[in-house]
């Protein structure tokens, strides 16, 4: 069973769409499952999230995570991007069922796949910021939700 908050959020996703010249794009997926996720950012000279919109091939919870995560690094620093987790995601969006977990943890990586396109296109270090993977099934037995 969805939230209300999941519902609306897939029924009326924010931030739908592409950046042109974004200024970092991330594109995730989830083999298992088929989910594939882009997320185009743009960031101003301070660091700051200006714009990001993001497009989704997958699921409704699939489609809510990533409008949610969205909506939660908009306006944000690339620092304070970089500290939404799945979790963060799962929160706002009063909880998902147990299965729909990973949607979520492929929103994480989307927005880290994005930071990660910005800074290898600008010749920068984002501090925590490692190179994500690009099928968050790769080693999932090992994880623990």
């Amino acid at each position: 069973m969805y939230s209300e908050k999941v519902m609306d959020h897939f029924q009326n996703p924010r931030n739908v769409g592409e950046i042109e010249n974004a200024s970092g794009v991330g594109t995730v997926g989830n083999a298992k499952c088929g989910d594939i996720m882009r997320m185009y950012l743009d960031i101003d000279d301070n660091g700051i999230i200006q714009d990001v919109k993001f497009k989704t091939f997958g699921c409704g919870a699939a489609v809510a995570t990533s409008s949610m995560a969205t909506e939660l690094v908009k306006g944000k620093s690339i620092q304070q991007a970089l500290e939404v987790t799945n979790k963060a995601v799962m929160e706002a969006l009063d909880g998902l069922p147990p299965v729909k977990v990973h949607c979520s943890l492929l929103a994480e990586e989307a927005i880290h796949a994005a930071l990660w396109d910005y800074a290898e296109k600008h010749g920068i270090k984002i501090e925590g910021l490692s190179k994500p993977k690009t099928d968050i099934s790769e080693g999932e037995e090992e994880e623990e939700y």
